[in-house]
């Protein structure tokens, strides 16, 4: 039985459209730029309209109520034929409509994108304008420009911060950051009180505070830093090649190590603005290095092995260097060339010494003769390097260590007869008959003396270890201190503690006591 109701739009006519749509879609060319009516081309009428998700596709037939203009308008329908997708972020915007045939998709569907005023959602950003609020946040992460001079200020500072090198202590213990970091940027606080104190009366320590055995040689000499505020460095030197510089206060930690010798360092002194140490051995060179940064002011060879160095206290642009020569160099650091010699007929200077002022200094050599130690001592002009006076001592020993007085007019000498006498720093420098310092051995070692801050005590190392305290005055042994097992080489007064002093020996030890 037939149907009593026709439909206008049968999907005849449906099958119809759609073939003569995908003829029309079949071409060659893949993009189509042209401007083109909906109406004419395709044989129901269609229409675009905005929606949220991009563009919505209206299908109608020719004549058909709006009824069935509902029917035919079905979701599936619209994205079984046609793709919209919205414009790629390199296709620039124009009056044209662009079409799209994809050569992956086997329907050939439609990429339709047509230029309006509302941007579709899927649009790339990019595409889009740039609001302020985008603006912001851009801006905070762009880095401030910063001048050619000021970078290269930091990448020095970085440099020198690489070059440090902060080695572990005896005790197995790491410095701290901020002392790896600077030396000079810390005062300590057991060392605070002892600054505004001016009149301190020295004393004997009683005990051992540190013990410290991280060179593997014997040390030649130890230095506290002249400077008070950091006089918690402890200077050392090593026959090991190395020379440390050590917290010997608070900590007892190694916190630089200097490596710029080849053979055994001799000699190391402080600067008097205690920035830099001054160093000779005997690899001939002579090394002026600044202790932040490591790096070496000056590095000059000598012409001879070093033995002795000196800093001129009065101008610490020049120094003093003695060794297996008859000659004495001083030398200028801002230029690093020798100023003047001092030539004498020896083979050896064991020890320089400066006297107050600055203007004459002392040399002792290794001239010694059966009944006399002619020239053992010289005295010198340090301007006109002339020789003032070589009959200062006449017996028949050689001194390896001088020392002067810090407040009256009179140096010390360590004899290799096994004891110290007093010298007047005054011409024509008289040898003190009345006191003698004796009781220690020295036996050949380059045993170091020294006077307290105050002046009351002198100490000194010896070869069997001990370290010996004499009265100034009256020249007695008042203690002695079983420091070290093999030769106590050197001892140094703290320069602002009354009571702490510290000493090395032939086997590598340091001692700090108070």
């Amino acid at each position: 039985m037939n149907s009593l109701v026709t439909y206008e739009s049968s999907d005849s006519e449906t099958d119809n459209d759609r073939s003569e749509e995908v003829k029309f879609l079949q071409r060659k060319d893949d993009f189509v730029h042209s401007k083109f009516q909906f109406q004419p081309v395709f044989p129901t009428s269609t229409g675009l309209e905005s929606s949220q998700c991009g563009l919505e596709l209206k299908v109608a037939s020719t004549g058909s109520s709006n009824k069935e203009y509902n029917r035919h308008r079905t979701p599936n329908y619209a994205q079984r034929h046609f793709c919209v997708t919205p414009r790629p972020a390199e296709m620039s915007l124009n009056d044209e409509t662009y079409l799209q045939f994809s050569k992956s998709n086997n329907k050939n569907a439609l990429d339709l994108m047509q230029k309006s005023d509302r941007i579709p959602a899927k649009v790339e950003p990019s595409a889009q304008k740039r609001s302020f609020t985008d603006l912001v946040p851009a801006a905070r992460n762009v880095k401030p420009y910063i001048p050619k001079r000021l970078r290269q200020k930091e990448e020095v500072t970085h440099e020198s911060k690489d070059n440090t090198e902060v080695l572990n202590s005896g005790i197995n213990q790491t410095a701290p950051e901020e002392q790896q970091l600077s030396l000079l940027s810390k005062i300590s606080d057991f060392i605070k009180p002892y600054l505004e104190n001016q009149h301190k009366t020295s004393a004997i320590p009683k005990h051992s505070v540190f013990h410290i055995s991280q060179h593997k040689g014997p040390v030649t000499t130890i230095q506290w830093c002249p400077v008070q505020q950091h006089s918690h460095l402890l200077l050392s030197a090593s026959m090991d090649k190395t020379i440390k510089i050590w917290d010997a206060i608070e900590t007892g930690r190694c916190l630089k190590t200097y490596l710029c010798h080849s053979g055994a360092v001799r000699d190391v002194q402080w600067s008097l603005c205690g920035r830099q140490i001054l160093s000779g051995g005997f690899d001939s060179m002579l090394h002026l290095t600044d202790i932040e940064t490591a790096k070496q002011i000056i590095s000059v060879h000598n012409g001879c092995q070093i033995t002795c160095l000196a800093f001129n206290p009065e101008n610490q642009s020049v120094f003093l260097s003695g060794g297996f020569s008859s000659t004495v160099k001083a030398w200028d650091t801002r230029n690093s060339q020798i100023v003047n010699e001092y030539s004498a007929g020896i083979q050896q200077t064991l020890d320089i010494l400066f006297l107050p002022g600055g203007k004459e200094f002392l040399t002792s050599t290794d001239a010694v003769s059966r009944d006399s130690a002619d020239r053992t001592i010289i005295a010198w002009d340090f301007q006109t390097s002339a020789k003032i006076s070589n009959q200062i001592f006449h017996e028949r020993y050689t001194i390896p260590c001088l020392a002067v007085h810090p407040k009256e007019s009179f140096f010390l000498a360590q004899t290799n007869g096994n004891y110290m006498v007093l010298f007047s720093t005054q011409r024509p420098y008289r040898m003190n008959k009345r006191k003698r310092y004796e009781g220690h051995k020295v036996e050949g070692y380059a045993v170091g003396c020294e006077f307290s801050p105050d002046g009351t005590l002198i100490a000194t190392g010896s070869a069997d270890g001990t370290v010996c305290f004499y009265n100034y005055l009256n020249s007695k042994l008042v203690h002695t201190l079983p420091a070290h097992e093999q030769a106590c080489t050197d001892v140094s007064f703290h320069p602002v503690h009354p009571s702490i002093i510290a000493t090395c020996d032939w086997s590598g030890e340091i001692k700090v006591w108070q």
